[in-house]
């Protein structure tokens, strides 16, 4: 039996890492809300005549976030009058982690849980330093009961890698051992579940129906036998969602391995008849063929989403043909920006 999704009465999305910065450009959709980020970064106050004009405050560019190829989501929902916050991949490095956390004035602390979507370097690689930090800001408030718990699929590759004409390894992602030492209770599970108290639920396998989405070309894992082998379908993806109240479902993926449509209907299929409201995250079409781009758009399209939020492999391209066909549906994310769903 699947497990059930209660209702949630707001969601806020820190991005914390994407392949793309915006700090200027408004919202263009009515129910997604986000300052401009530039307007709404830090300001340090200047004391008087230190600096020609008179100015009182500064905005300085090293409080600004920088973009990096990979995602990470702070994401916080609501019901009533409880609050719990949930990490979504951690970035592709540590210092970025780090640094645009700071930036964003988030307090690590309040993160609960760590969900991975899948074993990629770019989503797990600033892992090790997010439980270091979410370990150290509970120990300085006094929050020290229970550690963090990292959800993570438990057929962790030894590496993996893209062949073409030879094989380019990824950098390995962290070990089960290695995420325990730096403070996290680890979770290892293949199954559909919720958490957090039913606020989010995180799927098992992903089906793999469409005849176009078919995984990440030239994909190769290294076996415990020491060869190289196909990995396109990256069968270890998982999704994350919400059913906000009044809106539907909002899924969370890392980067639509799977593809975006088996994504989204396969949410849909767990949601049990709730509408979808949008997904969240990469869809991975930044180098998909044009028949792909169009068969995804045409499938996507006839999901019935009310807003699409893509980013980090996404790609322009299919970015442009949402605006197109959808005009009016599409609120891209961005690096360093908050996003509340209204």
């Amino acid at each position: 039996m699947t497990p059930q999704l209660t209702e949630v009465d707001t969601l806020t999305i820190h991005v914390i890492v994407n392949d793309e910065i915006d700090q200027i450009s408004p919202s263009p959709h009515p129910a997604i809300k986000h300052a401009q980020s530039f307007l709404g970064a830090p300001l340090t106050p200047l004391a008087a005549g230190a600096q020609p004009g008179g100015a009182k405050q500064q905005l300085r560019m090293d409080k600004l976030c920088c973009g990096a190829h990979g995602l990470s989501l702070l994401i916080t929902a609501t019901r009533g009058a409880k609050t719990h916050t949930l990490l979504f991949d951690a970035g592709p490095e540590e210092a970025v982690w780090e640094r645009n956390v700071a930036r964003l004035g988030l307090d690590p602390g309040q993160i609960e849980r760590i969900v991975l979507s899948h074993w990629h370097r770019d989503h797990s690689g600033g892992m090790l330093s997010a439980v270091r930090m979410i370990e150290g800001a509970k120990a300085k408030a006094g929050k020290g009961k229970g550690k963090v718990i990292v959800d993570l699929h438990p057929e962790r590759p030894i590496l993996r890698g893209i062949k073409v004409r030879e094989v380019v390894s990824l950098e390995p992602d962290p070990e089960f051992a290695e995420i325990e030492g730096a403070g996290a209770e680890v979770f290892r599970s293949s199954e559909t579940h919720t958490m957090l108290d039913d606020m989010f639920l995180v799927s098992g396998e992903i089906p793999r129906r469409t005849a176009y989405e078919g995984g990440i070309r030239g994909g190769v894992r290294f076996n415990a036998r020491g060869e190289w082998e196909t990995d396109e379908l990256i069968m270890d993806e998982r999704l994350v969602m919400c059913n906000l109240k009044g809106r539907g479902l909002v899924v969370f993926t890392g980067c639509s391995h799977a593809g975006v449509v088996n994504v989204s209907r396969h949410a849909m299929e767990l949601g049990g008849g709730v509408p979808l409201y949008t997904v969240v995250g990469g869809y991975h079409l930044a180098d998909g063929t044009p028949e792909k781009l169009q068969k995804s758009l045409e499938d996507l399209k006839a999901l019935e989403p009310k807003v699409l939020m893509p980013g980090h492999c996404t790609g322009w391209r299919f970015k442009v043909a949402i605006e197109k066909a959808m005009p009016g549906c599409m609120a891209p994310i961005f690096g360093g920006t908050k996003y509340e769903l209204i």
